[in-house]
């Protein structure tokens, strides 16, 4: 029994180590020199001792998602530091918004914290249930209907009009930072239900950092993969269809080129019809020293949603939506070192990670609007810069060949996608080409570092290929 996986992502590696585990032969094929897609960690060009996450640097769902959570990443010696700050908001004119770890301290400190605990408290009690139902299949029983209940009625308001039934300017703000990792327009239910997932992990589980980098979670994965008698090539692209059954962990455009014409005609034009969202325009940048907030509590914040208040948001994600650069982009940025101290050198320098949301196919560089942004909330922030590399969304490509235009979602983060994946069918894993399955970020429940696309991958092709009904345990 042999399955070849193409790309060696999260979801890839997740698919691989379920069908090792489970008996059959994998080999994982990456076209990149080193492992992890999206959870990548490189040395700096310049100066080799600070390293830099390529694309995910937080990974609540590390910790949360039902695959991670059974895979066991702390059991194996992954450290995930999570820091007393899940992520902060600054404001202009007013104080930051925070939102903590503990709720009580957040609500503590919001205009209308009330508002907050309706919100979230009750999911961040059932946390579990959360993440399941809106990490599920999308086709089956939710693992948890109180769950379900709760959130059902949380989502709509977020998702429509009456978001602002979430009082207080800097709560909304709180929040649709949050949401805004999808990179779609807001309010809408996807944005909603990603917002409400992160924003209740961020007080059950935390956002944790993975000391050392994000490729500390591919790493455990690879070592796991091998252990079970898998294998991983590098640096070798896949031009044509691989003998036997294949999983790709790639953007789905990819199976045109890899199958051109022996692809059925019917799904040949769904793939090429395939829409990609907006990009981000990436910019890692070294500092020497300490930011300094003109609000002292941010110094504590590894995560920052800085694109102002609800309303610059929602404006900035309409904007890139109709191919327009925002005035004030939506910037997300994270400090890793705050959570683990080993990023800093033995210089004092340290990286800051950041991505701004750009248009599709953005060539422009973002790195003086983002050092501005940084700057007026820091004033003198921009003195600390000693390193600056920054990727606009149009390259992002040439290190991550799924990132099609800049869209680290692969396409995915839409009400479509997130339910039925790139073409309109009940197992949105499979495809008409037999024995060819996609498992990558375009597929249910959508991008993150989650595991959750390959889980739902994997278990099609133990089922329908190797008729194996059974998942292996995942523990180490």
């Amino acid at each position: 029994m042999e399955l070849t996986v193409v790309g060696s992502g999260p979801n890839g590696l997740a698919a691989a180590v379920i069908c090792a585990r489970a008996g059959v032969s994998v080999r994982v094929v990456e076209a990149q020199d080193t492992a992890g897609g999206g959870a990548r960690t490189l040395a700096d060009p310049e100066f080799a001792d600070v390293s830099h996450d390529i694309c995910s640097a937080v990974h609540p769902l590390a910790l949360a998602s039902p695959f991670f959570t059974a895979f066991d990443l702390p059991a194996r010696g992954v450290r995930l530091a999570v820091p007393e700050v899940s992520y902060a908001n600054p404001l202009p004119g007013r104080p930051a918004a925070l939102g903590y770890h503990d709720i009580d301290r957040t609500c503590a400190e919001l205009e209308d914290g009330a508002s907050w605990r309706r919100l979230l408290g009750p999911l961040s009690a059932g946390s579990d249930g959360v993440v399941g139902l809106l990490l599920g299949d999308k086709r089956s029983i939710p693992p948890s209907l109180p769950a379900a209940l709760r959130v059902a009625p949380r989502l709509l308001a977020q998702g429509s009009p009456a978001w602002n039934t979430l009082a207080g300017e800097d709560a909304r703000a709180l929040f649709t930072g949050v949401a805004a990792h999808t990179i779609s327009r807001m309010p809408s239910l996807v944005a909603a239900g990603a917002g409400l997932m992160l924003a209740t992990l961020a007080h059950s589980v935390g956002w944790p950092i993975p000391v050392g980098g994000s490729q500390a979670i591919p790493g455990a994965l690879i070592a796991d993969l091998r252990a079970h008698g898998g294998e991983l090539v590098l640096g070798e692209e896949v031009t044509g269809p691989p003998a036997g059954v294949v999983l790709y962990d790639t953007a789905p455009t990819a199976l045109l080129r890899i199958y051109g014409d022996r692809l059925p005609p019917r799904y040949a034009r769904t793939l090429r019809r395939y829409r990609y969202g907006p990009g981000v325009a990436k910019v890692d940048f070294v500092l020497s020293g300490e930011i300094p907030w003109s609000d002292e509590r941010l110094a504590n914040a590894p995560t920052l949603h800085m694109g102002g208040d609800r309303a610059t948001m929602a404006l900035a994600e309409k904007e890139i939506a109709h191919g327009r650069h925002a005035a004030w982009p939506m910037v997300l940025a994270s400090l890793p070192h705050l959570a683990d101290p080993g990023r800093i050198d033995a210089q004092g320098r340290r990286p800051l990670w950041t991505y701004a949301h750009v248009p599709a196919g953005s060539t422009v560089d973002m790195a003086e609007t983002i050092t501005a942004l940084f700057e007026r909330f820091a004033p003198g922030f921009r003195d600390l810069v000693v390193g600056v590399r920054s990727v606009p969304a149009a390259r992002l490509a040439d290190h991550n060949a799924n990132l099609v235009g800049g869209d680290i979602g692969v396409g995915g983060n839409n009400m479509f996608s997130a339910l039925t994946g790139p073409a309109l069918q009940w197992n949105p894993w499979a495809t008409p080409i037999p024995g060819a399955y996609l498992c990558s970020s375009a597929t249910p429940p959508g991008g993150g570092v989650h595991g959750m696309a390959g889980y739902y991958a994997a278990r099609t092709v133990l089922r329908r290929e190797f008729g194996i009904k059974e998942l292996p345990p995942l523990s180490p």
